[in-house]
């Protein structure tokens, strides 16, 4: 391999995201991608020796690991890596770039010149992509008593889960987090814009991979009262260029199901509108591995190594 080629090293490749990640990074021939041999994948020297010989550092850990992983880069000095996080430790820390290009007009510049970028949650990616839009509009409010209802699959509930659906065929479908306290909703609230906390319900199917966010709206009660051809509209503004985000049209039937975007990093985005009854349901689609995880870690890699020229600019 070329002597200037970046090399990165993926601190927890074994997992269900940082396979995900390895095996598309392994079809990238501008990067070098370094490895532990198993039996030295938890040993900390072995691994700040590896972040010291490489260019970036993909952080494929659980929160605790992953805070962990980072003081060990941190105590290189000037020799550290760049990292990219894709656990929840980092999302909200200011110190930390969130690796959601399509946020904002100039956020892949922001990651693309980032030391440290946090990779985003997949049922944040689809909050988000569906809230942020409007409340910059001024089409939600930002005090809105948003509820947001998901569904993931389940590669998105970690090993004993998967395990479980894998082993005994698992649920056919459960809610969880009813505590209210899910480790996702405060990126959601903060990068959504919002100035209530939404209450999330998160569920899992028995299918493995594929996720629907949707959120229910009371046309009335938005500011100015707007249509469901005001929120698309806006929606389709936002993200017009988007190479990931498209501002889908529903086929007429009513009907989505989770698993349709399975192996794509699309992010499919509806607005269902009732005008005679003045309801709307925002819907986001995508798989929970593809732009939820993988797919979006390896977008905010190629914008950090410049690898292209990330996606179009709105």
């Amino acid at each position: 391999m070329a002597s200037n080629q970046p090399s990165v090293f993926i601190d927890g490749e074994a997992g269900t995201t940082g396979l995900g990640i390895r095996t598309r990074l392994e079809m990238v021939p501008e990067i070098a991608l370094r490895s532990l041999p198993e039996a030295q994948r938890k040993d900390p020297s072995a691994r700040q020796d590896m972040m010291a010989a490489c260019d970036l550092v993909v952080l494929c850990l659980p929160d605790d690991a992953a805070r962990e992983a980072v003081g060990l880069a941190a105590a290189l000095g000037s020799s550290a890596p760049r990292l990219l996080d894709a656990s929840t430790a980092h999302r909200v820390d200011p110190e930390w770039t969130y690796g959601f290009p399509e946020m904002a007009p100039d956020q892949p510049r922001k990651i693309a010149k980032a030391h440290k970028v946090a990779n985003p949650g997949c049922y944040p990616t689809g909050a988000i992509g569906l809230l942020r839009p409007l409340v910059q509009a001024g089409l939600v409010a930002p005090d809105y008593p948003i509820t947001i209802n998901a569904v993931s699959g389940y590669s998105g509930g970690g090993k004993s889960m998967i395990e479980a659906h894998d082993r005994d065929d698992g649920p056919a479908f459960e809610l969880y987090a009813l505590g209210l306290e899910h480790k996702h909703v405060p990126e959601i609230e903060r990068f959504a814009g919002l100035s209530r906390r939404p209450i999330f319900v998160p569920s899992v199917g028995h299918f493995r991979r594929g996720m629907l966010v949707s959120i229910p709206l009371h046309l009335d009660d938005l500011p100015g009262k707007p249509t469901g051809a005001d929120l698309r509209g806006a929606l389709r503004g936002f993200y017009e260029g988007s190479e990931h985000v498209v501002v889908a049209v529903g086929d007429g039937i009513g009907k989505l199901e989770p698993e349709a975007l399975n192996g794509t990093d699309r992010l499919d985005l509806y607005v269902w509108a009732n005008e005679p009854r003045r309801h709307a349901v925002l819907v986001a689609h995508l798989d929970n591995l593809g732009k939820g995880a993988s797919g979006a870690a390896v977008q905010n890699l190629r914008l950090m190594l410049d690898l292209d020229h990330g996606p179009a600019d709105r």
